[in-house]
């Protein structure tokens, strides 16, 4: 049920998302301290016992110290939940000013697709990359929680979602955050009718499983094709020199 918004902010929804879509670039594996802790309670005592021997641990879990233990999730598919909260975009994004991480997933997968493209491009430009193939994972997990709903008083809010200036939108996440909020729900800048979620608490996130991979073209300019890549099983028969 809807709660009454406060004065100055955006209302609440209840968000039930089975499944929401993220997608990655493929280069960032999943953690396997992540996966394979079964209670969220015991991974500082894993971690710091696994990192005496793996220096290489804290690059690739990050800052477990920025999520509060109680709001901690581990096990199977944990790894694509956690990393958003432990890797930080020093730059900031949207609704975070880099100090803090949060879980972007839309609800569809052409709205994933319409904002990481925009997304890469605007990174592949910015570094004047040439011409390439961008391997994409592609992560469905399940949402649901509390969310302070910016959809339905589009303009009382529309400068958060304004398409290039984040600066409002990052003040009232921190706002929000700061007063326990588990993340916003949106209307997508990036895709006409699609719908977008800010998440600031892991544990309104559950059973991440990879879905597919995608292939984003960067052509020195822009993303101008998007394939799916997938495995073939392919029986060429007898092999010269095989035994019969």
């Amino acid at each position: 049920m809807d709660q009454p918004p406060a004065p100055d902010l955006p209302p609440r929804s209840h968000i039930a998302w089975a499944p929401c879509w993220r997608i990655i670039p493929s280069r960032f594996p999943p953690i396997s301290l992540f996966e394979r802790v079964a209670a969220p309670e015991d991974l500082d005592a894993v971690f710091e016992l696994e990192a005496m021997t793996n220096p290489r641990l804290r690059d690739e879990v990050g800052e477990i110290s920025l999520v509060p233990p109680g709001e901690r999730v581990s096990g199977p598919g944990s790894s694509i939940i956690m990393a958003a909260f432990t890797h930080l975009n020093p730059d900031g994004s949207r609704f975070s000013d880099g100090s803090f991480g949060v879980f972007y997933a839309a609800a569809a997968l052409e709205t994933a697709i319409a904002e990481t493209v925009y997304h890469r491009e605007r990174f592949m430009r910015a570094t004047a990359e040439k011409a390439m193939d961008l391997d994409m994972r592609v992560y469905l997990v399940d949402l649901e929680g509390e969310l302070h709903d910016l959809r339905g008083r589009p303009e009382a809010f529309a400068a958060a979602c304004h398409p290039t200036d984040y600066s409002a939108g990052q003040s009232l996440a921190r706002r929000l955050r700061a007063a326990g909020a588990g993340g916003i729900v949106y209307h997508s800048v990036r895709h006409e009718a699609g719908l977008c979620a800010a998440v600031f608490r892991p544990h309104l996130l559950s059973n991440g499983r990879q879905e597919r991979h995608l292939c984003y073209r960067w052509n020195g300019h822009r993303i101008s094709d998007i394939y799916e890549k997938s495995r073939l099983s392919i029986d060429a028969g007898p092999r010269p020199g095989d035994r019969g």
